[in-house]
């Protein structure tokens, strides 16, 4: 790497990535896929989801041998720490939309080193959008560059919710998201999580709120939301995992510290 900032050219070459990968899914969708339930019948997965994630496994660790990798669909071994530098894949974010629809799903690619988020790419594969950052340099949505999000309160704010949060009668926090939902300005639910959280960097969400998340649907937004002043953590405002699953609360600051506030802490 020849810049005085790796990242830029680690950044560059990942955006390469993603394109050529997004060019093999819209290839499949032209063909037929299968598609098998994981851990429910809700939990979908292809065989493109996990032949893009071999896509960036092999372009990885033969580019970048002394990278690590960790992926949704199993391509590499799991990983208990995150020495060093670590690629955070999710090849489709949002299957169930892709298997659907064949619209409005995302390749997200989150590269950190020592557990610090250095690039965030995602790419709305069908939209032909890119929402990107590298530490430090800002975040762009295709070659535009996102402004410092702005701040709203709660009746104001537009925010992303799965309803299934709200009925499912053992979900944690169904009784704060409920009262959430009712004060909130407008709910959306885009079936992606890699999406919601660029909307949220890009201005398009005040909010997005999960019960249920990994690592790598929210890798590379937590990369961008980093570069236009949002905040990324726990429900209960802690510090997300990037190894484990965790719940997941992202906004602009004012928002994010009413919601725990005022309805999660109900202080």
């Amino acid at each position: 790497m020849t810049r005085e900032n790796k990242w830029i050219d680690i950044g560059e070459v990942a955006k390469a990535w993603v394109v050529e990968a997004a060019q093999q899914i819209k290839q499949a969708l032209e063909g037929t896929f299968n598609v098998e339930a994981k851990s429910n019948p809700d939990d979908l997965v292809t065989d493109v989801d996990r032949s893009t994630e071999r896509f960036f496994y092999e372009k990885v660790t033969s580019h970048f041998p002394k990278h690590h990798f960790l992926g949704e669909e199993g391509t590499a071994e799991k990983l208990d720490r995150l020495d060093g530098t670590v690629w955070i894949i999710d090849p489709i974010d949002g299957t169930m939309n892709f298997v659907h629809s064949q619209y409005h799903f995302a390749i997200s690619v989150g590269v950190f080193h020592d557990g610090v988020g250095k690039v965030g790419i995602i790419y709305d594969v069908m939209n032909d959008e890119m929402f990107y950052a590298v530490q430090g340099e800002g975040a762009y949505v295709r070659d535009t560059k996102l402004k410092t999000i702005t701040t709203s309160s709660v009746n104001e704010s537009v925010v992303g919710v799965n309803a299934r949060w709200l009925v499912e009668q053992r979900a944690p926090f169904r009784g704060e998201l409920e009262r959430l939902v009712r004060d909130v300005r407008g709910v959306r639910s885009f079936g992606s999580a890699a999406l919601e959280l660029a909307y949220v960097a890009a201005g398009r969400l005040d909010g997005y709120v999960s019960l249920k998340l990994s690592p790598w649907d929210y890798a590379a937004g937590k990369v961008l939301l980093a570069e236009v002043g949002g905040t990324i953590t726990t429900l209960q405002g802690e510090e997300l995992s990037l190894l484990e699953p965790s719940t997941l609360l992202a906004a602009n600051s004012s928002l994010h510290s009413a919601i725990v506030d005022q309805y999660i802490k109900g202080e």
